[in-house]
């Protein structure tokens, strides 16, 4: 696998370069091959044996440090052909579908495969990613980015409408980059075991009140809508304050899971039709859940 596992820089690592001006570059480190930039060139040859961290110098005398890259990071460098998700986004997906090594996942609109390349990499060597995308160029674009890394083994890449359902089923969680994801609610449902996870990513409200009231209408349970926001600040020790810029709305990220039932799933905050009467509540099992502060809580 291409990624860094040592210390020290291989033939066939992948590995960041940072100038002096903080312009970072990611590289495969190739026998006979050079690293060219603004602050001159070094030789892959000669970088090779170099510890991961130290400095090394371009023909010009230049510094160049060498660092290897995180997941971030190779997120960021990808070659694209359109919009990917970001890494802010992307993390929290892998927290909220459950990903761990092991699992099988579907997404749908692959595009350049910023998601596809961070689902592989956590489900390991025993899971696998299923991957579907209608269109060719981005799908060889996505395959040619998953290959860099060395995990095109973990995905199984398919041309093909997702109109026409899902080959693989009983998989743990889905994940739809696409514009109209309730369109395919039902094809996701016959993909997914029970329980499974369920994931989309659509940039408007008009997107989201949509794929909401689909998701009413069931099998789906434990909705949720959220979206997150990234602040980054200048770290000048001097004068540490906020960046002039953020990266804001990215898209609003929707979550739920496979029911087995098909009757609508309830709308929050509303009465059951038999509420609970004091003799019907079970006896506290040691297990408690998030509730609402009190008004005389400090949280209020």
């Amino acid at each position: 696998m291409p990624l860094p596992s040592d210390l020290v820089v291989a033939y066939g690592d992948i590995v960041l370069l940072v100038g002096k001006d903080r312009r970072s570059f990611l590289r495969s480190v190739r026998e006979g091959k050079r690293f060219e930039c603004h602050l001159g060139y070094i030789d892959f040859d000669d970088l090779v044996g170099a510890r991961f961290g130290q400095q090394v110098q371009t023909h010009m005398g230049h510094n160049i440090f060498v660092f290897a890259p995180s997941v971030d990071e190779i997120v960021r460098h990808l070659q694209r052909e359109g919009q990917i998700i970001f890494p802010k986004d992307l993390g929290y997906i892998l927290l909220k579908l459950g990903i761990q090594p092991g699992i099988t996942v579907i997404e749908a609109g692959t595009g350049s495969g910023a998601l596809t390349l961070t689902l592989a990499l956590m489900v390991g060597d025993e899971g696998q990613v299923y991957s579907y995308e209608r269109r060719a160029n981005m799908q060889e674009r996505a395959i040619t980015n998953v290959r860099r890394l060395g995990l095109l083994h973990r995905v199984t890449f398919h041309q093909r409408d997702i109109e026409r359902g899902f080959i693989e089923h009983d998989v743990h969680a889905l994940f739809l980059d696409v514009r109209e994801p309730w369109e395919y609610l039902d094809q996701a449902r016959a993909a997914l075991r029970s329980g499974g996870f369920f994931g989309a990513i659509i940039p408007t409200m008009n997107q989201v009140t949509e794929l909401v009231s689909y998701l009413y209408q069931g099998p789906w349970y434990l909705l949720e809508v959220e979206e997150l926001l990234l602040r980054s600040y200048k770290t000048i020790p001097a004068r540490i304050r906020p960046d002039d810029q953020m990266v804001g709305h990215t898209g609003y990220l929707v979550f739920a899971r496979a029911a087995e039932r098909e009757e609508r799933p309830p709308v929050p905050g509303a009465l059951p039709d038999n509420p609970p009467t004091s003799d019907s509540i079970p006896p506290d099992d040691g297990v408690t859940t998030p509730s609402e502060p009190t008004p005389d809580s400090p949280n209020a």
